[in-house]
């Protein structure tokens, strides 16, 4: 049956940013598709939510609270699935971010962060992920981009380019890792996690936000994990160095940030 082919059973997941919103999810969408997870944040409480739910779902959950800033803490994390499960099949890199700013407000300091934490954690999972993936016949990635990485938008200088950065280290470490593991990423537009917090709150720019999107509404954290769910399986298997675009259907930014002229 065609559903099968979305079914992870018994594989080995790595989430990292699980704690809430589109890594908690995605978490527990890939335990619901049969897999047993390796999650990561910084709050050990919002991790053990997270777990105690992907348990009572039948499946187990390994949490690891970390800075994930940290190289480092990163890359532990294979040896943490090792350690727990003895393999490991799938990695979401869906930690990263970085606060809009004007241009002239983003320092090459802040550049710099903003590579560090969307692009350089990635490799720093993937790479050491990669030969226990091996072990076991091979293995797949998924890295959470964003929409920002393919339009242009005043503001999201420092975001928008380590996304786009994300997106093209997609499609180069497809290369150099197919046949055995596949590497794709996700576009993501505006989704209701905290990070839209203040908009949700706010009914003008909330209303704003959801006119400006084709869709005519917020992405819900579900229709990420449920790309991610696709991706991962067999349902994907034919699917390597591309970016899907979860996004609404837009095509520019879709809500403005005010930021004036010069």
């Amino acid at each position: 049956m065609i559903l099968d082919r979305f079914r992870l059973t018994d594989q080995v997941a790595i989430v990292t940013g699980a704690g809430r919103g589109i890594g908690a999810a995605t978490a527990l969408a890939l335990a619901e598709a049969g897999a047993d997870v390796v999650l990561s944040a910084r709050s050990a409480d919002q991790l053990q939510a997270v777990a105690d739910t992907i348990v009572a779902a039948g499946r187990r959950a390994e949490i690891v609270p970390a800075d994930l800033s940290d190289l480092d803490a990163v890359a532990g994390l294979v040896e943490r699935a090792r350690h727990a499960f003895g393999r490991l099949d799938l990695v979401v890199n869906n930690v990263g971010g970085a606060m809009p700013r004007p241009f002239l407000d983003t320092s090459p300091g802040r550049m710099e962060q903003a590579f560090h934490f969307n692009v350089a954690t990635a490799h720093a999972l993937l790479r050491p992920a990669v030969p226990l993936m091996l072990e076991h016949g091979g293995g797949s990635a998924v890295n959470i981009s964003s929409a920002m990485g393919r339009v242009a938008g005043r503001g999201y200088l420092a975001y928008g380019t380590a996304k786009a950065a994300l997106a093209h280290y997609t499609r180069l470490a497809a290369a150099d890792l197919s046949p055995r593991i596949r590497v794709n990423a996700i576009a993501v537009g505006s989704v209701a996690t905290s990070a839209l917090d203040i908009v949700m709150q706010t009914e003008a720019l909330k209303t704003a936000l959801e006119a400006g999107t084709p869709l005519g509404r917020i992405g819900d954290p579900d229709d990420i994990a449920a790309t991610v769910v696709y991706l991962a399986s067999e349902a994907g298997s034919y699917v390597t160095g591309k970016v899907l675009e979860v996004d609404g259907g837009i095509e520019g930014p879709n809500l403005d940030m005010g930021l004036p002229d010069l």
